[in-house]
C-alpha cells in the first residue's frame, strides 16, 4: 500500500484503496523499468522510491498488479477519520496547555528520522523534531528514562511517524488523543516503545478497522507478525479471528504460501475456523506443506497435520484419503491412527465411543469447525427481497425465510436421521407478531428446528456469518433461544467494519455430541 500511495499520488489523486492483482486486469506488455520497488509512501513520484535501477528486473508480466486509486469524494476513504480516546478520567485539561505552553519544560525529546533527500557526502538527511516535557510527568513511565541527572533522549523513528510523535507525548499529559488511521501505528508502536499499555491496548483494537480493506491479506500478516514482535495480545487474537473467519480467503492470496508455521499452526487450533469442510482444511494444509517443500521438517509437518480433526473429515472422503492424499506415504502412522479414530467415530454409538479412552467430547478433534458446504447451510441475501409489495391497496410484508434439511449429526450412522430447520430474518415488529414473537430490536436472525431431536447426547451450536458485500466475513454470532440480533455499525458494532451494513446471511448448523 506504500507503493500504491505514491503511484495515487502521482496521478493526482488524494490517495489509494487497494492493491488489485493482475488476474482482475490482465497482463500488460513492454520492458519493466522499476523491480525491488521500496516506497516510505510519503513520495511525490515513483522516481523517489528505491528501487534495483533502472530496467534492471527478474521479474515477469505475470507480477503486474492495478492499484485502484481514492477520489476527492470516496466513500471508502478513512484518512480524515478520527477516533478519540479519552483515559483521563479526573485529569485537569491544565495539563495540556503545560505542555503546549512548554513553560518549565526540562526535558528534551529529539525525534529523529531519515528523510528521502541524501546529501552531498551520500549520505541520507536526518530531520530533527525536539520536543521540551516535563520529567515529572515522564517519570510516570520508567522506559523515558527521565531520572535525575538525564535531561534529553533520543528517539528515532520512521519518516511517516514523526508528525505523530507530538500527539503521543500530549497523550502522556492529558490521557486524550484523536488518532487518525494515519496515524494509528505510529501511536500504536510508541505505546509499546515506552510502555504506555492502555494507550497501546485501545489502538490495537482500531486496527480490526482496517484489517478487511487489504485482499491480497498482506497487511493482516504482517499486522499479525508485528503483535507478536511487539506482544499485543489483543492486536493478535483480532488478526487471527479475521484470518480464522476469512479462511477461504487467505489460501486464495498471495500471501498465503508466505504466512509463517506459527500463523498457520494457531488458525488450526481454531474452532472459529470457516471452511467448506475438514477435508477442504486437511487439502489446503497439504498444499502449503507441499509448496514449502523440504524447508519445513518433517515433525514441523507433523505437528500441523495433527491439528485436523480427522473425525470431522465427511465419511465419503475418508475412504479416499490414502490415495488422494500427497503426503500419506511420508506420515502414514499419523494418517492411519486418525483415520482410525474418524472410523470410530463416524460408525459407533455415542454410548459405545465413551467406553474408547482417547474420545471426549472435550477434545478439539472431536468439536465442529463452522463449516459451510452442503446440507450444512444456507444464504439469505436480504437486500434482493423488497420490504413490501402492494396488492389492490393493500400492502403485503414479503417474508425472508428458507430451509434447511441437515443430519442431527455429522457422524455416518445418523446420516438418513433428519432434521428440517426454518431460517427467518425479521426485519420489523409485525413480522415478528406474525412468528409469535416479541423481539428487541431489528434486524433478527431466527434459525429454529421444526421438530426436536430425541438424542439426548446431542447439542446444536448454530452460527450466523455476516458476510459484507459478498466479500469477507464481517461478524460471527451465535443463537441464543434459536435467535441472532444482528449488531450493526449504528448500534453494537460489527467485529470488522462493512459499510452501509451491505451483507448477506450466512447460516450454519452444527451438531456436536455433549
Amino acid at each position: 500500500m506504500a507503493e500504491a500511495q505514491v503511484v495515487c499520488r502521482q496521478l493526482h489523486f488524494p490517495g489509494a484503496n487497494a492493491v488489485v492483482f493482475g488476474k482482475n486486469y490482465g497482463k500488460v506488455s513492454g520492458p519493466i523499468w522499476l523491480d525491488d520497488l521500496s516506497c516510505q509512501g510519503t513520495e511525490s513520484y515513483l522516481s523517489k522510491c528505491a528501487f534495483t535501477s533502472w530496467g534492471v528486473t527478474d521479474c515477469s508480466h505475470k507480477e503486474d498488479v492495478g492499484v485502484i486509486c481514492e477520489t476527492s469524494n470516496s466513500n471508502l476513504t478513512k484518512s480524515d477519520s478520527l477516533h478519540s480516546l479519552d483515559h483521563s478520567i479526573s485529569l485537569s485539561d491544565e495539563r495540556g496547555e503545560i505542555f503546549d505552553s512548554s513553560n518549565g519544560c526540562d526535558f528534551l525529546i529529539l525525534v529523529q528520522s531519515a528523510s528521502e533527500n541524501v546529501q552531498d557526502d551520500g549520505t541520507q538527511e536526518v530531520v530533527e523534531t525536539p520536543i521540551c516535557a516535563h520529567k515529572h510527568i515522564l517519570s510516570q513511565f520508567p522506559l523515558f528514562n527521565a531520572s535525575e541527572g538525564i535531561n534529553n533522549i533520543t528517539v528515532n523513528v520512521s519518516q511517516s511517524c514523526q508528525p505523530h510523535v507530538t500527539t503521543f507525548i500530549r497523550y502522556i499529559y492529558t490521557r486524550k488523543a484523536d488518532i487518525a488511521f494515519s496515524s494509528m501505528q505510529c501511536l500504536h508502536w510508541l505505546a509499546y516503545t515506552f510502555g504506555v499499555e492502555e494507550l497501546m491496548e485501545d489502538t490495537g483494537r482500531l486496527f480490526s478497522k482496517i484489517l478487511p480493506e487489504d485482499a491480497s491479506f498482506q497487511t493482516q500478516v504482517s499486522l499479525y507478525k508485528y503483535a507478536l514482535e511487539t506482544g499485543d495480545f489483543v492486536l493478535e487474537e483480532n488478526c487471527l479471528q479475521y484470518l480464522a473467519w476469512n479462511y477461504q480467503n487467505l489460501t486464495m492470496s498471495p500471501a498465503w504460501t508466505h504466512i509463517s508455521i506459527r500463523l498457520l499452526g494457531s488458525l488450526l487450533l481454531r474452532s472459529d475456523l470457516v471452511v467448506p469442510d475438514e477435508y477442504v482444511l486437511l487439502q489446503t494444509v497439504e498444499s502449503w506443506i507441499e509448496e514449502k517443500g523440504n524447508s519445513t521438517p518433517l515433525d514441523t509437518q507433523h505437528d500441523l497435520l495433527s491439528r485436523i480433526r480427522f473425525p470431522m473429515i465427511p465419511a465419503e472422503a475418508l475412504y479416499d484419503l490414502e490415495f488422494n492424499s500427497s503426503l500419506y506415504s511420508s506420515h502414514k502412522n499419523l494418517y492411519q491412527e486418525n483415520l482410525l479414530e474418524a472410523y470410530q467415530f463416524n460408525l459407533l454409538l455415542f454410548s459405545n465411543l465413551k467406553s474408547n479412552p482417547k474420545f471426549s467430547t472435550a477434545n478439539d478433534h472431536y468439536q465442529t469447525r463452522i463449516y459451510t458446504a452442503k446440507p450444512w447451510s444456507t444464504v439469505i441475501t436480504a437486500a434482493i427481497t423488497p420490504l413490501m409489495t402492494r396488492y389492490n391497496n393493500y400492502h403485503q410484508y414479503n417474508q425472508i425465510q428458507t430451509q434447511l434439511n441437515v443430519p442431527i449429526h455429522n457422524s455416518l450412522i445418523f446420516k438418513n436421521n433428519r432434521i428440517s430447520w426454518r431460517v427467518n430474518i425479521l426485519r420489523n415488529q409485525q413480522e415478528c407478531s406474525n412468528q409469535g414473537l416479541s423481539c428487541s430490536s431489528f434486524p433478527v436472525a431466527r434459525l429454529y428446528p421444526q421438530e426436536h431431536p430425541q438424542n439426548q447426547h446431542i447439542l446444536f451450536r448454530n452460527r450466523l456469518l455476516l458476510i459484507c458485500q459478498g466479500k469477507y466475513i464481517c461478524q460471527i454470532q451465535d443463537f441464543k433461544d434459536n435467535m441472532a440480533y444482528i449488531s450493526v455499525n449504528e448500534t453494537q458494532g460489527l467485529t470488522f467494519p462493512c459499510p452501509d451494513d451491505q451483507f448477506s446471511y450466512h447460516f450454519v448448523v452444527r451438531p456436536g455430541y455433549v
